[in-house]
Formats: structure tokens, C-alpha cells, sequence
């Protein structure tokens, strides 16, 4: 396997040295939840926690400290949908340079708020990353500011490589690494790091199934655009890879896998449930992955919570998003007497068997009624879907006519 242009564990190791007192070696907790539906251990790289909510911090810091003077003089500009803002933002203002970042329209508000209280002047441009990549390239062009890309450069490369030397540190016996995957340049640099020290640990990339840009351009051999994207998952939606972050998953990365957006929302409801650890969509996506196939990882494994900058209205939806997701919420129309005192039995028995009734509706009128019911719509919150098929079947066994 090369080194893409060079880049190797010398590089990332001088990365890690640039990095002292700037980043900090973010948190590994052991997840006995998580371990138990793997069946073996499983670890969380908390890249939540770290500086500007993400790792993106790291590679910032160590691509805009090599500029030159003169470089620095110009200022830098930078497009993100909000982790690489904040990164490149707080690395200007640490080093003392100008700082103009484009964002696409729609990009989470606390992250605008964050870059901007981190000194950067904020444009917005387009709908994706893509877009205001475009911008930032005119931008640069126009007023001779330097261009500090995302994920495709070798200096942000080496900066995201250090988790890789700290998962190896932290979790020495580790056989698998999961990565949520966007651009590729933390999922590169630590498959760089990690597969220089150890080569038979397996590095596993994941993406949002509505962004997954790597499965179809590694198997045409080339980085190939999307022609569209869907995804909640901000943080990794990039309709396409760097010419330098494709090489070298394309050479260490054993495998990518994706997920669902109802996959990631069970993900990070039980991040928050279990673990107590707030993660955006796409920081969900490594648990996601194992928590879809659990089977399909050799453990121990580490799976890295690549940020927590998640705008608090997206939470709430999110949330009850998986919530519906695993279960949780169950919508019925049930079919009661019309008569008195029919819909206070229903609403009983809902009570004994341990369900919360968050909404009732009638109505009276419908082809599918006889003369003497009411049909009663009710939204429910159960423990979960084992507990909702106990619910629907004993509304059953009592003689309702329920529909799901």
C-alpha cells in the first residue's frame, strides 16, 4: 500500500506535536450496552467533547499553522456546513489571522452562531458544502485569501490522523475502528495511522445512505459526484471525494458501509439514553453501523462520536424521530361503541397495560364504521415495539377492531 504523496505516520505523528495545548486527547468510555449487542467490547471515541465540538479542530489548527507569513497576511476562507467553520475559526483566532467561512443555507444555527463568535466573517452560498466550496474557491481567487479545504489536503489529513494515534494508545488490543465518513479526511487519516502501527486492524468507514458518494466512486475507480443528497447528517454530506482522501481509503480503508436516517435517530437516542453523550446525526453513525449489524464487527472495537454540534430544534426531531424508530410511539385507530362510557373503558385498560396516551381523535363519519362505533385515533408512547405488538394484541383479544 503507498502513502498518498507522502503522508505517513512520521507525518502525523509531527501532527500530533503541532497539536499540543490546542487539542485535547478527547475521552475513550467503555459502552457495556453497546458491548452486550456486539458481544464483545465496545469503545466510544468521544470526538464530541473535543475543542469546537468535533475533530475537525485538529486538522484545522495543523493546515493553517504551516502557512507562511506572507500566506497568513492574506487571511484564510474556508466552506463547511459548521464543524470545519468552527475549526478553521478558532485556529485563526488562536494563530491571529482573518478568517471568512462559507456555509451553505440551512446550516444548523448554533454552528453560524459558534464560527462566528470564533471571529469568522460568515457568507452563506448554496444548498450543500459543494456550493460553498464554489464560493469560498471564488472568494480566494478574488481577494488572495488562502483556500483551507475541508477533508482533501495533506496537512488536515495528518491533524484528523491523531484520533488514530490515540484510539491505538487508549484501546491497544483494538481489532476494529468504525468511522463516520463524509469527505473522507478523518476516516484517511486515522486508516494512515492506525494501519501504519497496526495493519491487520480493520478500518470501516460509514456514510448516510442519501450522501454516500464512496461505495459508487471506489467501484468506478475515481471520485464520482453525486447527482443529489438527503440526509440530516450535515456533518457528512459531501456529494463528493477529494482526490487525496479517495486515494488513500481507496488503498487502507477495509470496507464502507451505510445507514438509514431512522438508523442514525435510534443511534443517537440511545447515545443520549444510555451513554449520556449528546452527538449530532452524522457522530451517530459509526454506532449506527454496529447498531444495525451487530454480527459484522470483530471486537474489541472502537467506533468514534466524530461531533455534538447539533442545533436543539433538529434534536427535538430527531429524537422523536427515533424514538418512532425503535418503537417508542404507536399510532392506533380503534373502534369503540358509541355509547357512553366506551372510550373512558379504552382509555382504562391503555392505562393498565402501561401505556402514556399522548393524543386522542374521533370520528364519527366513515364508510368504514358501523351505525354504532366510533373510531377512536390515539398516539401512544410505549417502552418499545415489543411492549407496542402487546398492546395492539390485547386491544384484540378484548374484542376492538384496531387498526396500525
Amino acid at each position: 500500500m503507498t502513502q498518498p504523496q507522502g503522508l505517513g505516520l512520521d507525518d502525523v505523528r509531527a501532527a500530533r506535536e503541532l497539536l499540543q495545548g490546542v487539542a485535547i486527547t478527547t475521552p475513550m468510555e467503555e459502552s457495556r450496552w453497546l458491548s452486550e449487542v456486539v458481544g464483545g467490547p465496545v469503545w466510544l471515541k468521544c470526538e464530541n467533547l473535543q475543542r469546537t465540538g468535533s475533530f475537525k479542530a485538529r486538522g484545522a489548527y495543523v493546515r493553517i499553522a504551516r502557512l507562511s507569513q506572507e500566506e497568513r497576511a492574506r487571511g484564510v476562507v474556508a466552506a463547511s456546513a459548521g464543524n470545519h467553520a468552527q475549526g478553521v475559526a478558532l485556529a485563526a483566532q488562536l494563530l491571529g489571522i482573518r478568517s471568512t467561512v462559507f456555509m451553505p443555507e440551512g446550516a444548523p444555527i448554533p454552528k453560524e452562531k459558534a464560527t462566528r463568535g470564533y471571529g469568522a466573517e460568515v457568507i452563506f452560498e448554496g444548498r450543500y458544502v459543494e456550493d460553498a466550496l464554489a464560493g469560498a474557491r471564488r472568494f480566494a481567487d478574488e481577494t488572495g485569501a488562502v483556500l483551507i479545504h475541508p477533508f482533501d489536503h495533506l496537512d488536515v489529513m495528518a491533524g484528523q490522523g491523531t484520533v488514530g494515534l490515540e484510539i491505538l494508545e487508549q484501546v491497544p488490543d483494538v481489532e476494529t475502528v468504525v468511522v463516520p465518513t463524509g469527505g473522507g479526511g478523518l476516516l484517511a487519516g486515522i486508516a494512515i495511522a492506525v494501519k501504519a502501527v497496526r495493519p491487520e486492524v480493520s478500518v470501516i468507514g460509514v456514510q448516510a445512505k442519501g450522501a454516500a458518494a464512496y461505495p459508487g466512486s471506489l467501484a468506478h475507480g475515481a471520485p464520482v459526484p453525486l447527482p443529489s443528497m438527503k440526509t440530516m447528517a450535515d456533518g457528512i454530506a459531501v456529494g463528493l471525494p477529494g482526490q487525496l482522501t479517495f486515494a488513500a481509503i481507496r488503498d487502507h480503508v477495509d470496507e464502507i458501509r451505510t445507514v438509514t436516517e431512522e438508523e442514525m435517530s435510534r443511534a443517537l437516542l440511545a447515545l443520549m439514553e444510555r451513554a449520556k453523550l449528546v452527538v449530532e446525526p452524522a457522530g451517530a453513525a459509526a454506532v449506527a453501523a454496529l447498531l444495525a449489524d451487530p454480527t459484522a464487527f470483530i471486537t474489541p472495537t472502537v467506533a468514534v462520536l466524530s461531533g455534538g454540534n447539533i442545533d436543539p430544534i433538529l434534536l427535538g426531531k430527531v429524537i422523536q424521530h427515533g424514538m418512532a424508530a425503535a418503537g417508542r410511539y404507536l399510532n392506533l385507530h380503534v373502534n369503540i361503541p358509541d355509547a357512553p362510557g366506551g372510550l373512558g373503558k379504552l382509555l382504562g385498560e391503555l392505562g393498565e397495560l402501561g401505556v402514556n396516551v399522548l393524543e386522542v381523535a374521533h370520528e364519527r363519519i366513515s364508510p368504514s364504521l358501523h351505525v354504532d362505533e366510533v373510531d377512536v385515533h390515539l398516539q401512544l408512547e410505549t417502552r418499545g415495539s415489543t411492549h407496542a405488538e402487546l398492546v395492539t394484541s390485547r386491544l384484540r383479544e378484548r374484542g376492538y377492531r384496531v387498526r396500525e
